[in-house]
């Protein structure tokens, strides 16, 4: 079959691999029928990501067809149209059970080296490093997909595939930022990142009673959609100090939840910080760039909550904890429970609350993915978001 695969740093290829097969008596093969680049993909492209072996199948967001089940699947059936988060679960640990998926104890067959590194496991992920499990992708024709009754979820039939394949991914993680947020009606909510999930969280702020919604980037089309999809009031960071004016639309106050969509590889607004961040990122004494979460923190207004649905990776340096402490901020994050969101969100979409497809920017096929990884890490040609169809 043909496959979006890694060979190294900014080294992503188009090629053939063999088709997957039904290893345990659990699993399901989906043939992909949509998958998209994530900015999390963006990760392992810039090598940030330890763990990536040459060859190892990209994608974590898809969707597609059932054509085949092993012998204890009782939900799914040949032909089943579903979407499939990207987190893999059991549905059966003391995780799964308390409704906290990203945490499950038992899809990660490397969960050791997690154990290593932060001191305890999460859940395996689909084309996401042998950190997590060595899963192959959905950027691909076909993917295997471990404990299928209880991760793929089914596609009503009016309900398109634009509309669904977010629900993988970037829609719930928008959502349950703005969940952890603690949004009340009346918030003010400012959000670091007008990306997909940048999006997707000022949207569910809205659905969720925020009042002012603040959009914090540097790219002109993305502030766009801000604007126009979530009534955003929006800040260019390269233009002016963020902190300065998030006090100055809030009455020297602050916002009361501020949402860090950005993580690991924040741009910067040319702050000491930023440039130390970049210095110390380009000579591996550091994994992760803050700008973005630092300003979180130092914005937010006293007793407010600060919610992360940006990746980070390893140590962070120059975290502003005694601004936090003094503040009395709470401060929420964690990889997103997806399958806790499919049927309350699927709901919102056929009620015609959101339109998941709004994000898109560019619709392309598998064999253009190389190109692709690029053009979306350089924000060029007004790129909001790929997907492929296979």
């Amino acid at each position: 079959m043909r496959a979006v695969c890694w060979y190294g740093k900014e080294d992503v290829r188009g090629t053939r691999v063999p088709d997957p097969t039904i290893v345990d008596e659990g699993d399901a093969i989906v043939r992909v029928t949509l998958t998209a680049i994530c900015g999390s993909d963006l990760h392992l492209y810039g090598g940030f990501i330890p763990t990536m072996k040459k060859g190892d199948v990209l994608g974590h967001e898809f969707m597609g067809e059932v054509v085949a089940v092993g012998k204890a699947v009782t939900s799914l059936a040949i032909g089943d149209r579903v979407v499939v988060p990207f987190t893999i679960a059991c549905g059966g640990c003391l995780s799964c059970k308390k409704d906290l998926w990203a945490l499950c104890e038992n899809s990660n067959p490397n969960n050791e080296m997690l154990q290593t590194l932060y001191g305890s496991s999460g859940s395996g992920l689909f084309g996401y490093s042998h950190l997590y499990g060595g899963f192959s992708g959905g950027q691909a024709e076909f993917v295997r997909v471990p404990f299928a009754d209880v991760g793929p979820f089914k596609v009503p039939e009016e309900v398109s595939d634009e509309q669904a394949l977010f629900l993988s991914d970037i829609f719930p993680t928008g959502y349950m930022a703005a969940e952890n947020a603690d949004i009340h009606p009346g918030a003010v909510v400012a959000v670091w990142g007008a990306g997909p999930v940048g999006l997707f969280a000022m949207k569910s702020a809205r659905m969720l009673g925020a009042e002012r919604i603040i959009a914090i980037d540097h790219v002109a089309t993305r502030l766009a959609l801000a604007r126009q999809h979530a009534d955003a009031e929006i800040i260019d960071f390269l233009a002016e100090d963020v902190t300065e004016r998030l006090h100055d639309l809030t009455g020297g106050r602050g916002p009361d939840a501020c949402i860090d969509a950005v993580g690991l590889e924040a741009h910067g607004s040319g702050s000491i910080g930023a440039r130390y961040d970049r210095a110390k990122q380009v000579a591996w004494m550091a994994t992760d760039r803050l700008d973005a979460l630092r300003q979180a923190i130092g914005s937010c207004r006293p007793g407010g909550t600060v919610s992360i649905p940006g990746v980070y990776g390893g140590y962070l340096d120059k975290v502003p904890m005694g601004a936090a402490f003094a503040k009395g901020l709470t401060l929420r994050m964690g990889q997103t429970h997806v399958h806790r969101y499919l049927q309350p969100l699927m709901d919102r979409i056929q009620t015609g609350a959101i339109d998941p497809s709004f994000v898109i920017s560019h619709r392309l096929s598998l064999d253009e993915a190389p190109g692709a990884y690029e053009t979306f890490r350089d924000k060029q040609d007004d790129c909001t978001k790929v997907v492929m169809r296979p």
